[in-house]
């Protein structure tokens, strides 16, 4: 379901611009559409009040929970089922100021990221707008959530407008401040294009994961062939225009992209600009041939370019005790759900 889809369908059932935001409001922040002290039949045409509870039934069901697997870090990562059965992950991620949560934008991806689980099954299909924001009210009815980062499974930049319009939703009606909202892409030039253009822009998270061109098409095999350097100068631009610094995330492989080499290139590219620089140690994926640094060896890295004048954030993957690498949970689950068909068959 696209959301505009249902704004449509709101508006043929009677609904004026007021109702409508209503209703997207109340499910976006996981409210009953009952949910206020002024009665809804003061409010909301007759033809819409009987229309609500089979729309709050279907907005429920585009995403449901399948498995949740809380981690020792407080974080918690739920393998969400979605209405025809696919099935995605979301991240609450471990609690800090912001309560946040991570959302897939797409069932498996097209970029292909040699180490990345969710980049081994291929892409298999888009999320709808309205499925993304789904992510965001199933994980708001149990815990708050006050930002959303578009990182987990997929590449939003493949799926644009549907990623733009949830974005929308959750930066108008979703009450998320725009900031908050983090819009993460291996460096799509349509993203640089389109994002100052909406009325709600986001925060940028730009995938560099190593300062070499050679390395970055190797790691990243389907990303757009843009250079280091021509991300971080877009990156630039963005984060001028919108106020806010691009966080540059780098997912810290051992003895792939923790060099010397690498700390000059980054303080290279980075000295001087408006940006974050997120380092974030691997979390080993079973087949793949990547190892995750040694705590000493990120937080030495950190310091270094620290001491360099780039400011530089050592992250943690949330949920390693469950293996929660991003397309993980939801590999082990597609499996078991072979085995049971096999068994049963």
């Amino acid at each position: 379901m696209q959301i505009d889809t249902l704004r449509r369908r709101l508006r043929a059932l009677g609904a004026n611009p007021r109702h409508e935001h209503r209703v997207l409001r109340l499910w976006s922040q996981a409210l009953p559409q009952d949910h206020g002290s002024r009665p809804i039949e003061n409010f909301l045409p007759a033809t819409l009040r009987a229309a609500l509870p089979e729309i709050a039934r279907e907005l429920a069901a585009l995403a449901r929970t399948h498995t949740e697997h809380p981690g020792e870090d407080g974080s918690l990562r739920r393998v969400v089922a979605l209405a025809d059965g696919q099935l995605v992950e979301s991240v609450h991620m471990p609690p800090g100021r912001t309560p946040a949560l991570c959302v897939s934008t797409q069932v498996g991806c097209a970029v292909g990221c040699t180490f990345c689980m969710t980049g081994t099954t291929g892409l298999l299909r888009q999320l709808g707008s309205a499925e993304i924001v789904a992510q965001v009210a199933l994980a708001r009815a149990s815990r708050p959530v006050q930002r959303v980062v578009f990182m987990g499974m997929g590449e939003p930049a493949h799926n644009l407008d549907n990623v733009l319009e949830a974005i929308d939703l959750l930066g108008t009606a979703g009450n998320i401040g725009h900031k908050n909202l983090v819009f993460s892409t291996v460096g799509d030039p349509r993203v640089f294009e389109a994002l100052p253009r909406g009325r709600v822009k986001p925060a940028l998270a730009l995938s560099l994961h190593t300062t070499r061109a050679d390395l970055r098409a190797q790691l990243l095999p389907r990303a757009p062939r843009l250079t280091p350097e021509e991300l971080v100068e877009e990156g630039e631009r963005y984060a001028r225009a919108s106020g806010y610094p691009i966080q540059y995330q780098w997912t810290l492989l051992a003895g792939i992209n923790d060099s010397a080499e690498e700390i000059e290139g980054l303080v290279r590219l980075l000295h001087g600009r408006y940006a974050i620089l997120n380092l974030i140690p691997y979390n080993a994926v079973d087949g793949l041939p990547y190892q995750r640094p040694t705590r000493e060896a990120a937080a030495e890295m950190a310091r270094q370019l620290h001491r360099r004048g780039i400011l530089t954030k050592l992250r943690q993957s949330a949920g390693q005790d469950v293996d929660g690498g991003c397309g993980q949970l939801r590999a082990r689950a597609v499996s078991t759900r072979r085995v049971i068909a096999v068994q049963t068959n």
